[in-house]
């Protein structure tokens, strides 16, 4: 629908201005009469150029979507209807993008679609996890509940993805200035030192050599270099996109020291908490472990839930083939199984899922820990390698000098 810019006064002669939608400038016209405003202009809003271009589009953020999701629950347990709500929530956003978003879902509730079929035409905006929660609130008229419940599992999962981000960030900046230090080093400080020992003329120590001739290497195929790095990454980047190649890398992951623990506590964090959610708010069990596996992140652990949920539809508790993948630790099967006993399974699930963002914390913090001692380790013994290499024929030639005299 298009939309106008106006400017004009309210009854009490406060000069104003805004926006608004209608199928022309006349029925905008009229719209504003009926609010009181006397009309001084009326102008088609002009299009942002960069709407044109995908590239340059701002994206939407899981902040942008837990605080719609909280504010949206909000003005919903306080009575306000579903496309009040979006107005109100369309303009007071400041992502362009998003703002877009929630224009067209609001017009699609006014033309007769439910909230969660509306939300179902934006999916890199809200996933299928998203629209089954908010299609199950609407279903069992407790939307505000599920909103509620899902801006939750939004917030921790955000925060569980910062942690491990973080975790990750600090020795890849350090591997990463480390590299092109060493690169540097190696393509104009070597090469100096290099043509002032081959003017002196004295026998170089094996270390020295070995480093000059890195160097030279380095010089002469540095562009080849490059090009093998890049070609790695997507090729690499290919593989993982296969089946086969997910799994495999996916399953080497999961096997690395320290590293691999630490996902592991994370896709279990994430398939807890999200299969806790969805039971919790009335979600069927298959459907729910459907969208679990989906989400898992993992794809040995999403094959894992999708064995359990075929057996789960022949009859069987959740938590044997759960116990039979080998993928989910003693503790997890045991409180499933006290859950599905006593009926409180995503009490159980949300109880699991918050230990394991404590042992997320823990593993980070040791992570932490050890990687600083190794990355100082690693620091010292190539860039000091270096420098030693250089300075070995320094020493030798001062110490024949000085013999001399």
């Amino acid at each position: 629908m298009p939309e106008f810019l106006w400017r004009g006064i309210d009854r009490k002669g406060k000069k104003i201005k805004g926006e608004i939608e209608a199928d022309n400038a006349a029925i905008a016209r009229q719209l504003l009469v009926r609010q009181g405003v006397d009309i001084q202009s009326l102008k088609p809003k002009p299009k942002d150029i960069l709407e044109y271009i995908p590239l340059l589009q701002p994206k939407v953020q899981e902040k942008d979507l837990v605080l719609f999701v909280r504010q949206f629950a909000t003005m919903i347990d306080a009575g306000l209807p579903i496309i009040q709500c979006l107005e109100i929530l369309r303009d007071q956003t400041e992502n362009k993008a998003f703002r877009r978003v929630l224009k067209d879902i609001r017009k699609s509730v006014e033309e007769g679609m439910t909230f969660s079929e509306s939300l179902m035409k934006h999916p890199k905006v809200f996933d299928k996890l998203f629209v089954n929660l908010v299609a199950a609130g609407e279903a069992g008229g407790i939307l505000d509940v599920t909103l509620n419940r899902l801006a939750a599992y939004l917030e921790k999962v955000a925060k569980l993805k910062k942690k491990v981000k973080g975790a990750m960030t600090y020795p890849a900046v350090v591997v990463g200035i480390a590299v092109i230090v060493i690169a540097v080093i190696l393509i104009y400080v070597i090469p100096v030192f290099a043509g002032l020992f081959r003017d002196a003329g004295a026998p170089l120590p094996t270390l020295t050599v070995v480093v000059i001739t890195a160097s030279e290497f380095v010089q002469n195929y540095f562009h080849w270099i490059l090009g093998g790095v890049f070609l790695a990454a997507v090729g690499f980047g290919r593989f993982r996109k296969t089946d086969k190649g997910r799994h495999l890398t996916d399953r080497i992951f999961l096997r690395l020291p320290v590293f691999g623990m630490l996902l592991k506590k994370v896709a279990l964090a994430r398939v807890c908490r999200t299969l806790g959610t969805m039971l919790g708010s009335g979600v069927p069990i298959l459907d729910s472990m459907d969208l679990v596996a989906a989400t898992a992140g993992n794809t040995v652990i999403e094959r894992a839930i999708r064995r359990a949920r075929d057996a789960v539809s022949q009859g069987r508790p959740i938590a044997d083939p759960l116990a039979e993948s080998g993928m989910f630790p003693p503790m997890v099967i045991h409180m499933v199984t006290v859950g599905e006993a006593t009926g409180a399974l995503d009490n159980m699930l949300e109880k699991v899922a918050d230990f394991y963002d404590e042992e997320v914390d823990t593993t980070v913090e040791a992570l932490t820990s050890l990687l600083e001692p190794l990355l100082i380790v690693f620091l010292g013994v190539t860039i000091g390698g270096l420098l030693v290499a250089m300075y070995l024929p320094i020493f030798q030639i001062a110490d024949v000098v000085s013999r001399g005299a």
